[in-house]
């Protein structure tokens, strides 16, 4: 059995920000740091436009999933093709960044999502930052989250699973 997905979920008060209502799938986090990907930023790329040579699948659009390494491609995926260099997170998601699975994907005609970049945090960093309120933690074990919510609507709808009103979070996080 898989672990529960981890959704970041940007504090109201993360203003004027790539990370302004943002989501981020967290992929690690240990003592060495934290990995994620924004689900929430759409690029104005396609993916034809940026993979022409791609067989299947380039109609979708392009996301950044973070600002760290930006050349670095990720993709989220439905149904697992046991390839090398696939990792399920939970039934109905997989990533990889393996240019051969993401060809494969694309030419099986699966839903997917290919994100350039990264989130990244140093050793404690999301951990005081989650202290200092800047990021809510939503968790939760299918990824309807990412594929059935419109991106316009995944901030308020990760909100909702957690029953806060964004209007009552207060700046400063909780202190002892």
């Amino acid at each position: 059995m898989t672990a529960p997905l981890t959704f970041l979920v940007a504090s109201p008060h993360l203003r004027g920000s790539l990370f302004e209502h943002a989501v981020i799938l967290l992929l690690e986090h240990d003592e060495t740091g934290a990995l994620g990907l924004l689900v929430t930023a759409p690029l104005s790329q396609s993916v034809a436009e940026l993979l022409p040579d791609l067989t299947g699948g380039g109609a979708g659009t392009v996301w950044a999933g973070g600002p760290v390494e930006p050349g670095v491609g990720w993709c989220l995926y439905r149904t697992p093709l046991n390839l090398e260099g696939e990792m399920r997170l939970a039934p109905g998601l997989l990533v990889t960044s393996s240019l051969d699975v993401l060809h494969a994907v694309a030419a099986s005609g699966q839903e997917f999502m290919l994100l350039l970049g990264y989130t990244g945090w140093a050793p404690t960093q999301l951990t005081d930052e989650a202290r200092e309120g800047t990021w809510l933690w939503v968790e939760q074990d299918t990824p309807e989250l990412i594929w059935d919510v419109p991106v316009e609507g995944r901030w308020q709808a990760a909100l909702d699973r957690l029953g806060v009103n964004p209007g009552t979070i207060m700046p400063g996080g909780a202190q002892a």
